[in-house]
């Protein structure tokens, strides 16, 4: 955790207003990712954005979300943050529904399939995904004790 600060869980009405311009701001970012081929939006704070796009698990249609992420080798980890919210975001129940995926890094889209990095791999992977967005050393510290905020490791689908 940050020195010197004490992160607490969010308040409803805080959590309200997050999940609003969390959408909001992702609608716009997808729209002009998608246009320039991630030549413009793509990055949030320092850190490089990728467009997943998951299967809605009730409506069976194709939902994109601007996400954070780190290449390990061939594979794309991301992590179910939320902003530090919590609740888990509705892009992780549509992947625990199917876990069958599109990313879209730069003009480049790839299936992939995610499933949960081990302990082992999420004690390697956090040091670096904090490294990448200092943001997350927050985000764990507002959901300790509420919630475990998932990493995801997605593979190439052969």
């Amino acid at each position: 955790m940050e020195a010197g600060k004490d992160f607490k869980p969010y308040s409803a009405r805080q959590e309200k207003f997050g999940e609003w311009f969390i959408k909001k701001i992702g609608a716009m970012q997808v729209w002009v990712y998608e246009k320039t081929h991630g030549k413009l939006w793509n990055t949030f704070l320092g850190g490089p954005v990728a467009i997943l796009t998951t299967m809605g698990r009730k409506s069976g249609e194709p939902r994109k979300t601007p996400l954070l992420y780190l290449e390990v080798g061939d594979e794309v980890v991301m992590v179910a943050s939320k902003g530090g919210m919590s609740k888990a975001p509705l892009w992780y129940l549509n992947i625990q529904a199917n876990p069958e995926v599109q990313i879209q890094i730069g003009g480049r889209k790839r299936t992939m399939v995610a499933r949960h990095a081990t302990e082992s791999e999420e004690a390697m992977l956090w040091p670096k995904l904090d490294a990448m967005y200092s943001g997350y050393v927050e985000y764990r510290a507002r959901c300790e004790g509420v919630r475990k905020i998932p990493v995801l490791v997605f593979s190439e689908k052969f």
